[in-house]
């Protein structure tokens, strides 16, 4: 447990935190880091006694690791990662469907996808977590009655190990509590489902020589028995086996038939260590609503989906990016609560995508019905160029760009009128700030910035940057590789020549780019910017 001290603010009366987060997985962990690193008072009430040992997720995208990099513990899970595979389904006999570019790099060195063991990352969250003097966690205490009023939320949780029942009092309370979320049940709120439910046994197994199972990111669409080969994280594997029509569910599960199964992929219990099998029922849903008052969802709490794209995680964790400058911002009283409805605004619409991409290419997977199946090999197999020359690898376009699967903009929420740009993600392409040249991310910071080229930047009024200065926004003019040595934090160079093009390419003299890295819009001249930073400042504070 961490102690608190340095909180912000607390009177007589206050709530014990500012944000209670239920649950304290990978999504939860990284929420409660990212406010308590802006000094916010963090109560975790997590009813395991210990962290959870096996692993679930095994991958993270481009876009998770930008978070995992801004809260500082990539450096801690070195050892556990490994750049992943490209994404391929086969059919039966082995041949090529469809391939997706996921073995590359962003073009800063960042893998488009890395392979992850889970119970590893969740130990180096928590050993970040306890660095942070502001945030605390209640190990053992299941919630039991959650209440809401005007000002904040008070939850009652009971030790599993003896029964004492302990009561928290916070502004806001996030639930990030699974699948089966008390926060979201005792709500009322109910799901959206896609109607997609499938079985499948995921079986983790340690080889002795991880040399004679290569690292894989294979979807067998074998209608006979669909399968998965995946790698989580350095010397491990995962074999994913769905339970066909007719199957016992309980025998399905049994570690015999384990063994049984991985004896398809040559896995057996004299070369190999099973350390977990366990039947799942895939979902594909989205919860009703994501806040109601004072509490929001976030995580597998407010989403389920296949792990066939892999996006499980990776959609939490911008959850959390995406929740915890929102409020900040409340929490600070530079924003009023109603930024908080952007949350689901912006991230419902775009997990729904996600959802439903999973289930796009569950159903292109799990078929089972053998002459479908053919029907889809040949339809298939018709687009590719042919065995003698296998198919490139889907790529998205642009220098520096996540190959993730999921479209690169935000439709609607706290973005200005108009349109894209803004909701699209910015890049990581690198820029040369007075330390040197880096990812963009780290050059510019936490935060909001207004990047701007030319002399865009001279032109702000005092009333321009008083809205900048009220949420901490910097203002940084990017310039050509070649204009010389930095010597200020108000300029950047365009290390790889990305950042000048991008903003000629989109007719944009400067945009206001979020904190998680989603741009608030753009602006071609003066006027345009100045137009932009007074819609900034509106939406901040809504009149009335």
């Amino acid at each position: 447990m961490n102690g608190i001290s340095g909180s912000r603010g607390r009177g007589a009366g206050a709530p014990e935190a500012d944000v209670l987060v239920v649950g304290y997985g990978p999504v939860g962990q990284v929420l409660s880091i990212l406010l308590a690193r802006s000094g916010w008072r963090v109560v975790v009430v997590e009813r395991h006694p210990e962290p959870y040992s096996l692993p679930r997720a095994v991958a993270f995208d481009a876009e998770a690791a930008r978070t995992l990099d801004a809260i500082g513990v990539t450096g801690r899970i070195a050892d556990i990662t490994e750049p992943s595979q490209d994404y391929v389904v086969s059919d039966a006999a082995g041949r090529q469907l469809l391939r997706i570019g996921l073995g590359g790099t962003d073009g800063t060195g960042r893998p488009d996808s890395t392979s992850v063991y889970q119970p590893g990352l969740e130990a180096a969250l928590a050993a970040r977590g306890e660095e942070l003097p502001t945030l605390r966690v209640h190990r053992g205490l299941r919630a039991v009655e959650l209440t809401e009023s005007g000002s904040g939320a008070e939850l009652v949780a009971e030790d599993e190990r003896g029964g004492e029942r302990r009561t928290f009092t916070a502004s806001w309370v996030v639930g990030c509590d699974g699948a089966g979320s008390f926060v979201r049940r005792s709500l009322g709120i109910g799901w959206a489902d896609s109607g997609f439910a499938l079985d499948w046994l995921a079986c983790d197994v340690v080889p002795d020589r991880p040399e004679d199972f290569p690292p894989s990111n294979l979807q067998i669409a074998d209608p006979a028995r669909p399968r998965v080969a995946v790698s989580c994280g350095p010397g491990r594997r995962r074999w994913e086996f769905m339970r066909m029509p007719g199957e016992d569910r309980a025998e399905f599960g049994t570690e015999e038939n384990a063994w049984r199964l991985l004896s398809m992929f040559s896995a057996r219990p004299d070369n190999a260590t099973l350390t977990r099998h366990a039947t799942y029922t895939f979902r594909a849903r989205n919860a009703e609503h994501w806040r109601r008052g004072r509490v929001l969802l976030a995580g597998d709490a407010a989403h389920q989906m296949p792990p066939f794209a892999g996006q499980g995680m990776c959609s939490g964790f911008r959850d959390a990016a995406n929740l915890a400058w929102k409020l900040d911002l409340v929490l600070g009283g530079r924003a009023g609560e109603a930024l908080l409805d952007s949350y689901e605004q912006e991230r419902r619409a775009h997990v729904q995508h996600a959802i439903d991409l999973s289930v796009r290419l569950g159903r292109l997977i799990c078929v089972t019905d053998p002459a479908a199946a053919a029907d889809r090999d040949r339809a298939m197999t018709a687009r590719s160029p042919g065995p003698a020359r296998p198919a490139e690898p889907v790529r998205p376009a642009g220098p520096a760009r996540s190959a993730r699967p999921l479209g690169e903009h935000l439709a609607k929420g706290f973005l200005a009128d108009g349109g894209p740009p803004a909701g699209e993600l910015t890049a990581r392409a690198r820029l040369t700030g007075p330390d040197g040249p880096g990812p963009a991310d780290s050059v510019l910071g936490p935060g909001f910035v207004l990047l701007c080229r030319g002399n865009l930047a001279a032109t702000l009024s005092p009333a321009a940057l008083e809205t900048l200065r009220l949420v901490s926004g910097r203002v940084v003019t990017v310039l050509r590789s070649d204009a010389g040595p930095v010597h200020g934090p108000d300029t950047v160079l365009d290390t790889d020549g990305h950042w000048l093009p991008w903003l000629e390419s989109l007719q944009a003299g400067a945009v206001l780019i979020r904190p998680d890295r989603y741009l608030f819009g753009a602006a071609p001249d003066a006027d345009g910017l100045a137009a932009l930073l007074t819609e900034f400042g509106r939406r901040l504070r809504p009149a009335g």
